[in-house]
């Protein structure tokens, strides 16, 4: 019986040693003794080592805010003095009248096109589209330039035509009213439209390089895509509208130089089609992944060599998503006794401060004699 009860001792025993190394959560009745840790949740830090700015507020920037009031306001105006040169046109017969109309059409079109795209900018980054939307504002400026050579095109057959014939009659008086208000409402577009001033500071983005020699300079006003787009559009109506207000005055008094309508409708379509090439240059250059204007090669390496404990330099990778938004990415090479961390602080701070751009992406490496003859670390040649 005494061993009998020794065993059950030791079985009383053993079972409390395997309860005390259970898991507190298989206990029924056990208080765990420290609190199980939170679900952690992202918040934003006041600052990060590799986010110079802050965390964009949802919605459109002032910038774009104002873009958008500029274009609502130009929009209106165009629609409303288009169809008047619509009626007008038709009641004069001016083909030069309707050329002019025609435009007025295609801005409309594009500054809605503009709307469209600056609201579409505004949506965040995604898995798949990790850079945002914000090239869908270049992308609606291509589509307005595209659309307003499509309509000078048509128009400048319907102007070779009538040199061919000369089977059609000019209302003069009706003309030159048509063209004198024509003149007024593409006045009031460009005020609307214009882009004067220092633009808006907005941290990194924007900003335009300074050479390091002469220190930060101002930066040049480039304003919105969109809205630099419209601007460009209603310069080309203004010029046409001033030569169809010169055609319109010569033909009230000299009815008899009625070819001076679908002249002036030739020559000025001509230059409506090059006030447009400034703006489809920036936007090809954008689409085909340039080096963002103002911002040179060799200033950036340069800057990137400048660094303490940096040796060599490659992979460097200059694009802009918008006019104002600049990218850049680089390979940096540093010395073995080199500080990893504190060169990639100093050259992101750099680029920053020197040259404006919106994102860096530096990788650091040590820095290998190999890397001289190595083709992929080549620069790449001069365009």
């Amino acid at each position: 019986m005494r061993v009998a009860a020794g065993a059950r001792g030791e079985n009383i025993e053993h079972l409390k040693l395997r309860l005390e190394a259970r898991p507190p959560t298989l206990l029924l009745f056990t208080e765990p003794s420290e609190p199980l840790p939170e679900e952690s949740k992202p918040v934003e830090m006041p600052f990060h080592h590799c986010h110079r700015d802050p965390l964009p507020p949802p919605g459109l920037t002032p910038e774009r805010l104002h873009a958008r009031r500029q274009l609502y306001a130009a929009c209106a105006v165009c629609f409303v003095f288009m169809a008047g040169e619509v009626v007008g046109g038709y009641l004069a017969h001016s083909l030069a009248i309707m050329t002019d109309a025609a435009h007025l059409l295609a801005d409309v079109g594009s500054m809605m096109g503009s709307l469209f795209s600056l609201w579409l900018s505004t949506r965040p980054a995604t898995r798949t589209m990790t850079f945002g939307w914000h090239r869908s504002e270049t992308l609606g400026a291509l589509a307005s330039v595209v659309s307003l050579w499509m309509v000078t095109g048509i128009l400048l057959y319907l102007a070779f035509v009538r040199l061919l014939h000369s089977d059609y009659h000019i209302e003069g008086g009706a003309m030159l009213l048509t063209a004198s208000i024509a003149v007024c409402a593409n006045l009031l577009m460009a005020f609307v439209l214009h882009q004067a001033g220092p633009p808006h500071s907005h941290g990194s983005r924007g900003a335009e390089y300074a050479p390091l020699e002469e220190g930060p300079e101002e930066p040049l006003p480039l304003g919105n895509t969109s809205v630099r787009a419209a601007f460009v559009h209603v310069l080309g109506d203004l010029l046409q509208s001033f030569g169809v207000l010169a055609a319109s005055i010569l033909i009230y008094f000299k009815p008899q130089y009625k070819a001076a309508d679908p002249i002036s409708t030739f020559l000025f379509s001509i230059c409506a089609l090059g006030s447009t090439a400034p703006t489809l240059r920036d936007v090809l250059r954008i689409l085909m992944e340039g080096t963002p204007r103002n911002v040179g090669f060799e200033p950036v390496r340069d800057t990137l060599l400048s660094v303490p404990g940096v040796r060599a330099t490659h992979e460097l990778h200059l694009w802009a998503l918008t006019l104002t938004y600049h990218v850049a990415s680089a390979h940096l090479a540093i010395d073995s006794t080199a500080d990893p961390e504190a060169v990639l602080a100093e050259a992101s701070s750099r680029l920053y401060s020197r040259f404006g751009f919106s994102s860096c992406t530096l990788q650091v490496e040590q820095y290998q004699p190999e890397m001289a003859q190595c083709l992929r670390c080549q620069e790449p040649p001069q365009a």
